[in-house]
């Protein structure tokens, strides 16, 4: 499990990276949606490997810096991509930048995903807000010593992803003209896709979407206490709903979804700031 130290060393070093900036609002960008970064004010990028903990993603789509900077007038920290566990790591390196941007003042978090569609309405192209999701990851950040200046042994997941964060990106959708479905997603490890059989599991457990990521990151920003919305770009139909999988389709397919993730988080920003009702778990957040 990350350690409280490894988590205020790297937040240390945002915080000095950034300063005078103090971004209350924390992005992560999945494949191929980075371009949002490039469209912040008064941006500031910092490679991640000039982070202590952040290691540099090996996957096409996902450039591997943190970017600060000002949207609507909101100061914020967006990862320009993540790491995965199937890259190598385990899950405790993969969330230790979610850990280190809530340490450093992101209270409120949105993670963003390229995920493949298993119910029949979410085709190519489709976002949803993630309702909900399975842990089919065989892991979970939180194995090991816990240390209560993180959070507690059990934090609750009843309610992962915030429903008034939820309700507000669903404001946001209807202002920007956004079509914003919801639902399941399962993260499963990867680096293979999954085969038909697996979907019709995954559809029988109540899964809407499958994808490699997020989940993780989720439950060590609930862990700390933060406040977490999830958002999947549907980038294919899931194997055996549709034809032969690659990657060059799901960048392919995210990259076309730019202009309307870009609208939905221009309009949702503000509203994610101005929802202000606590956390739902006692966790250590901002700065120490």
């Amino acid at each position: 499990m990350t350690t409280w130290d490894q988590v205020q060393v790297a937040a240390a070093a945002i915080r000095s990276a950034i300063a005078p900036r103090k971004p209350c609002l924390g992005i992560v960008l999945g494949s191929g949606l980075g371009d949002f970064a490039e469209r912040l004010q008064g941006a500031v990028a910092v490679p991640y490997a000039a982070l202590p903990g952040f290691v540099p993603s090996t996957v096409s789509g996902h450039a591997g810096r943190l970017i600060a900077g000002n949207c609507a007038g909101v100061p914020l920290l967006v990862m320009q991509g993540r790491i995965h566990r199937y890259e190598g790591h385990s899950l405790a390196q993969v969330v230790l930048p979610v850990r280190a941007l809530v340490a450093a003042g992101c209270t409120t978090l949105v993670l963003t995903n390229a995920a493949g569609g298993i119910r029949a309405d979410l085709g190519p192209g489709s976002l949803v807000l993630i309702t909900d999701h399975l842990n089919l990851l065989g892991d979970n950040p939180l194995c090991g010593a816990n240390d209560e200046r993180l959070g507690p042994r059990f934090p609750d997941l009843s309610e992962a992803y915030d429903p008034a964060l939820r309700a507000a990106a669903q404001r946001a959708a209807r202002t920007a003209g956004v079509a914003l479905a919801e639902g399941v997603y399962a993260a499963l490890s990867g680096p293979s896709y999954e085969t038909p059989a697996e979907i019709r599991m995954l559809r029988t457990l109540g899964a809407d979407l499958v994808g490699m990521s997020t989940v993780p990151e989720v439950i060590a920003a609930r862990h700390m206490g933060a406040r977490v919305l999830g958002l999947s770009c549907v980038a294919n139909a899931a194997a055996g709903l549709g034809g032969a999988l690659s990657h060059a389709e799901v960048t392919a397919t995210v990259g076309r979804m730019q202009q309307a993730v870009t609208a939905l988080l221009e309009q949702l920003i503000p509203l994610l700031v101005a929802a202000t009702t606590p956390p739902l778990i006692t966790g250590r957040l901002g700065p120490a």
